[in-house]
């Protein structure tokens, strides 16, 4: 999912709850899909620099879809601060969009609530079947053994962005491989009043893809073999401890970076030069409409730590955005059509170019746009050293609970409050313990 976006599950598990018993039931579903569709609602996530933007890179493909069709399209641009809130609702409502786009880790999660059209395999061989599909991608759309809940559009993963030129002027000649290389480039980068790395501290959505990878990364599991939350384990304390420190002990993230909350505050640090590193996924979009040229910046995976922890090489989540159906829905066979639309060669070029992410069928790959060095790097992490979020239905309650609990442990790092494994441990086992099963 988008991750610089979100900040958007605080009532996740109680909605998620209502929904999986309301089962998004009572919109009257098109059984057959036989009548002759004229319209879709359509809730786009944002993906661009604006919502405005968002507009003026959809409408023209809604509008080549309608010359196509005959199907006009009515879209709604929903920020992320609200769109998993208004989905929850729609689910126990049974009133909402006929087709919308949803962050890939709340598949198994809004799977739960029977709300959506699962694409089996005859639906998905209307779109060309699953083999145009990207692996990893089309893991995150569902629960392991189920037809998906939706499928992929927009492929993403997360990276280590650097600052060419400050990197050069620090005397660092290549981005750090490990953690401690990490470390010691960012106090070099750390002066003037700029800083080595920039976070978006107050974002529920990053810090829980951050707790993810670098968990991963110390041999963490969220969810044990029987399906129970173990988000306080020793290695996710450890491993989240790991990322605070960066602020609270080797002081090359700024305390300000505490507050930041709205998916684009340290992405605006990077462009601005006031920080020389970032972890995200694709900012492409941001970055141009900022004035920065793929030559001022480079890629590389996020650093790991020492091996030894025995931990997994994972640099990444397979992040990314899918496109759904609810099955209130009067217009089946158009969703359908507007799904295949949008996951076609021409428009998944047209789409993924204009936001900078990855295209999420093979059949999209040989345009020149996706053969840069950075959308290289993705793709290498993405097929290779990316790891899916668990595709259980409490999925969302562990990015809200743990999300939260992280704001305040960098509002604590930020305050100059000793950040102890033992302190972050004690809030991962309050998150624990709010976790409502089947949720």
């Amino acid at each position: 999912m988008r991750t610089r976006k979100l900040g958007y599950f605080a009532v996740a598990g109680m909605l998620l709850a209502a929904a999986v018993a309301c089962g998004g039931g009572d919109g009257g579903g098109d059984a057959g899909g036989s009548a002759a569709p004229k319209t879709l609602t359509y809730w786009a996530s944002n993906q661009g620099t604006s919502l405005d933007n968002d507009k003026q890179v959809l409408q023209p493909e809604l509008d080549k879809f309608e010359k196509q069709t005959g199907v006009k399209v009515n879209l709604e641009v929903v920020p992320w601060a609200d769109l998993l809130n208004r989905i929850l609702a729609a689910t126990t409502s049974g009133k909402g969009p006929d087709v919308l786009n949803i962050g890939n880790t709340w598949s198994a999660s809004l799977q739960a609530t029977g709300a959506f059209v699962p694409f089996d395999d005859t639906l998905l061989g209307q779109l060309g079947g699953k083999d145009r599909f990207l692996g990893p991608s089309l893991a995150a759309t569902g629960a392991p053994g189920k037809p998906p809940t939706a499928v992929p559009i927009y492929g993403m993963t997360y990276g280590l962005y650097y600052n060419k030129k400050m990197f050069a002027e620090a005397g660092i000649d290549k981005p750090p491989a490990t953690w401690d290389e990490l470390i010691a480039a960012g106090k070099k980068l750390t002066k003037g009043g700029k800083w080595g790395l920039a976070v978006e501290g107050a974002s529920v959505s990053e810090n829980a893809h951050h707790a993810f990878i670098f968990g991963q990364q110390h041999g963490a599991e969220l969810f044990g073999a029987d399906g129970k939350p173990q988000f306080d384990t020793p290695q996710e304390a450890a491993a989240i401890k790991q990322y605070l420190d960066l602020m609270a002990v080797h002081k090359i993230v700024n305390p300000s970076n505490a507050e930041y909350s709205n998916g684009t505050e340290a992405v605006q640090d990077f462009v601005n030069r006031k920080a020389a590193m970032l972890m995200w996924q694709s900012a492409a979009a941001s970055l141009r409409a900022g004035g920065m040229t793929e030559d001022e910046y480079g890629l590389a995976p996020i650093p790991l730590p020492d091996p030894a922890q025995g931990g997994k090489q994972v640099n990444g989540m397979v992040a990314g955005i899918n496109l759904a159906i609810f099955n209130f829905t009067k217009n089946k066979d158009a969703a359908v059509q507007f799904a295949k639309f949008m996951t076609s060669p021409d428009e998944q070029k047209v789409l993924n170019k204009a936001y900078g992410s990855l295209p999420v069928v093979q059949d999209a790959y040989d345009d020149p746009a996706f053969q840069t060095p950075t959308i290289k790097t993705f793709q290498e992490i993405l097929a290779k050293t990316a790891a899916p979020l668990p595709q259980v239905p409490e999925e969302s309650q562990f990015e809200t609970l743990v999300g939260t609990a992280m704001n305040q442990l960098w509002a604590d790092a930020a305050g100059g409050k000793p950040i102890t494994e033992e302190y972050v441990k004690s809030k991962l086992t309050q998150a624990n313990q709010q976790v409502q099963p089947g949720s």
